[in-house]
């Protein structure tokens, strides 16, 4: 019992990044939260409608879409708190009004972790004193650089050709106990037709790697050998590739109203996911959002996402399962240069509900004339 309770505050978040050098399911899973309360809204369903900051997160293609350079701020409190979710993108159009820069950086945290690697004294006595605290935090940085192909313009006829690429860079500590560097590449492209948009992006391309070190001093390794805990060593983690068509319809259904529908499939090759449809190496996870706004100033979002096939809980018997989700529904509104949106969230499922508020701002940035072309 007082090994159990000498580690409740550091063991399971460092078991989670201990392990063998491979390829595992759901690593640098944060970089999977999303990003803008627009998308969060419609279900995550961004790869082809994607056109403001926030693109440098869902499809760095859909830059080419700014003519001015923008801003885009998040804050989102998830757990009640316990983790803290803050991202914050620019993005930067240059003279040539084919070509786009973006910048994103987002960081993920459990901060004050208790560290009770010295509660217990040598004689057995308990001080609460010695009691730290630590942060469990996840950093990345995307830079992007998407171009626009213009293919025919003619009236209704114009179709457009987007393309982008991120190049990321990843850090992940726990403490002073672990830390990380990981580096991996994005592409993306979204092709325009007068009502539909196609979309594809992926994700680590050439396979993410992060490499962890650990740090434990002489006397924290002899409390982890006393307690009968393993010292971790130097290990790498990597990130397989995923693949994410998508498909939107892009419709004025009346003369200030206008509809936009996405679908988009997330495709992992990391292994057997909790998903609608899982392999041994390949899952599919569908998402749906749909966005209606009146004159392109007030909008009213919603979205599915995380479909999975689960156990009943009211069930006694084992046998019968049921269908969960992650519903989510929000709002915005956009005057001058700023957008103002809002998302109801589901972080968790049907079964267990954890519903989150998340607000986000998007900021056009006034500008006399475009930036010089590099």
């Amino acid at each position: 019992m007082q090994r159990s309770f000498l580690w409740m505050g550091c063991c399971l978040v460092l078991a989670y990044y201990q392990g063998i050098g491979q390829a595992r399911t759901y690593v640098n899973e944060f970089l999977n939260l999303g990003a803008g309360a627009r998308g969060l809204a419609m279900g995550t369903a961004q790869v082809a409608v994607t056109d403001n900051a926030t693109s440098g997160y869902w499809n760095p293609a859909g830059l080419t879409r700014l003519d001015a350079p923008q801003l885009s701020l998040m804050h989102a409190a998830y757990f009640s708190g316990i983790g803290n979710y803050d991202f914050a993108s620019a993005a930067l159009p240059l003279s040539s009004q084919h070509d786009v820069l973006g910048f994103t950086l987002l960081r993920f945290a459990v901060d004050d972790i208790p560290n009770t690697l010295y509660l217990v004294n040598p004689d057995g006595s308990v001080n609460y004193d010695q009691v730290t605290t630590f942060s469990a935090a996840d950093y990345a940085l995307l830079c992007s650089y998407a171009r626009n192909i213009p293919l025919e313009q003619s009236g209704d006829d114009a179709r457009t050709l987007q393309v982008g690429g991120n190049v990321k860079i990843i850090h992940r500590v726990v403490g002073t106990f672990a830390s990380s560097w990981g580096f991996g590449l994005d592409a993306g492209l979204q092709y325009r037709l007068p009502h539909w948009i196609f979309g594809l992006m992926l994700k680590d391309i050439t396979t993410t790697f992060n490499a962890w070190t650990f740090h434990f001093t002489d006397a924290e390794k002899q409390i982890l050998f006393l307690t009968e805990n393993d010292i971790p060593v130097k290990s790498t983690e990597i990130t397989m590739p995923q693949l994410i068509p998508a498909v939107a319809w892009d419709m004025q259904i009346r003369e200030k109203w206008h509809v936009l529908i996405e679908t988009d499939i997330a495709v992992t090759t990391d292994g057997k996911r909790n998903t609608l449809i899982s392999g041994k190496r390949i899952s599919l996870d569908p998402r749906m959002g749909l966005e209606l706004s009146y004159r392109h100033m007030v909008f009213v979002r919603a979205g599915i996402s995380h479909l999975q096939r689960t156990q009943d809980d009211a069930d006694t018997t084992g046998r019968h399962q049921i269908w969960i989700s992650q519903p989510a529904v929000g709002a915005g509104f956009q005057v001058k240069g700023f957008q103002l949106s809002y998302a109801f969230t589901n972080l968790a499922n049907q079964s267990q509900p954890l519903y989150s508020h998340i607000f986000s701002l998007d900021i056009d940035i006034p500008h006399k004339k475009k930036l010089a072309a590099y």
